[in-house]
């Protein structure tokens, strides 16, 4: 009788051991059910911008198209969908795949409505007088929503302070609401804030606030002093960029954006030729690095160089040269023109 009870009690322990195991298989299939369905759907839209990034648009656009709208991706879809348009230069298609992420239940992003924004903005410029006027409170709206979901969000930024400088008053255009923006700009990133402000008081005419501005944003990145010299080339002001060059090249003769830099005042300027051309010959033995002038600048200023010395053969190759590695250079394209005829 006892053997029975023992043999009952293992029989119900074995019952009881297998139900657990079964129920564990059980718990763990579904687990893995459901890290492979999440995996899965987060894996569409991983591959769709890994094929966005290498071109493969079509087929990025099979992937994204087949995301319906009842899925939490939904909105990370149609924005691929917009970027492939936007980049294909169907900006009309591109607009409203933008606007349909953002409407999507995961399409409160701020890189979606700045891209929205972007397009409308891209759409206006060769809109009649009737579309822009249609177009500009969107593209505003969109901008400030990017703005507002995510306030680090640059870009948008810098498109309001475009609008409201371009716009009319009637449509919400302001010097002071540009201003206020580029403050806001410079307690995220000073030297922007200082770049911005220069921008926008060159608008207004104010070029000696302008000057202090991007004075200021050259201190404190040297990188920026780019800027600096294009606004003093801009107002003929060459005496002050050759001394602010001749300073950078005596605390660092080895910086190479100051003598492509200074190669190009003498260019520009028609003065110190022949030390201009000793700066880009050198800068031409120098290569570039990602955020540096192209070889094809150096050559286009080397060219305007031999050009105003009366070296029309030089001059002709140099434009020649600057062309050939990109030819989106108008002024080389003017300059070989003039070199060119008899």
């Amino acid at each position: 009788m006892q053997k029975n009870r023992v043999g009952q009690r293992n029989l119900h322990t074995g019952r009881s051991v297998c139900n657990q195991y079964i129920v564990l298989m059980k718990t763990a299939c579904l687990i893995f059910i459901l890290i492979w369905t999440s995996a899965s759907a987060q894996s569409v839209i991983e591959k769709s911008r890994i094929l966005y990034e290498e071109r493969k648009y079509a087929e990025a656009g099979v992937l994204l198209h087949g995301v319906k709208e009842s899925e939490k991706d939904y909105g990370a879809a149609r924005y691929f969908l917009g970027r492939i348009a936007y980049d294909q230069k169907k900006y009309e298609d591109a607009a409203d795949f933008f606007e349909e992420a953002t409407e999507a239940k995961d399409g409160q992003v701020a890189i979606y409505y700045n891209w929205l924004g972007n397009t409308c903005g891209t759409i206006a410029q060769d809109a009649n007088v009737f579309r822009q006027g249609m177009l500009a409170p969107k593209m505003k709206r969109a901008w400030e929503k990017a703005i507002e979901l995510d306030p680090e969000i640059l870009d948008a930024r810098y498109s309001l302070i475009s609008y409201y400088t371009q716009a009319p008053g009637i449509m919400g255009g302001s010097f002071d609401k540009a201003k206020e923006m580029s403050r806001k700009i410079g307690e995220i990133i000073p030297v922007q804030g200082h770049r911005t402000m220069g921008n926008i008081l060159v608008l207004e005419k104010k070029y000696d606030e302008a000057e202090r501005e991007y004075i200021a944003m050259a201190k404190l990145d040297r990188g920026f002093s780019s800027v600096l010299s294009n606004f003093y080339f801009n107002q003929k002001k060459y005496d002050k960029a050759f001394a602010l060059f001749d300073e950078a090249l005596k605390t660092n003769p080895a910086d190479m954006i100051a003598v492509y830099q200074m190669g190009k005042t003498c260019a520009l300027s028609g003065q110190r030729l022949d030390y201009g051309e000793e700066c880009l010959q050198k800068y031409l033995a120098h290569t570039p690095a990602k955020n540096e002038p192209s070889h094809a600048g150096a050559n286009m200023r080397l060219a305007q160089i031999y050009e105003k010395k009366g070296n029309r053969a030089e001059a002709k190759q140099k434009y020649e040269a600057a062309l050939k590695s990109d030819n989106s250079l108008q002024e080389a394209k003017d300059g070989l023109t003039r070199v060119s005829k008899p």
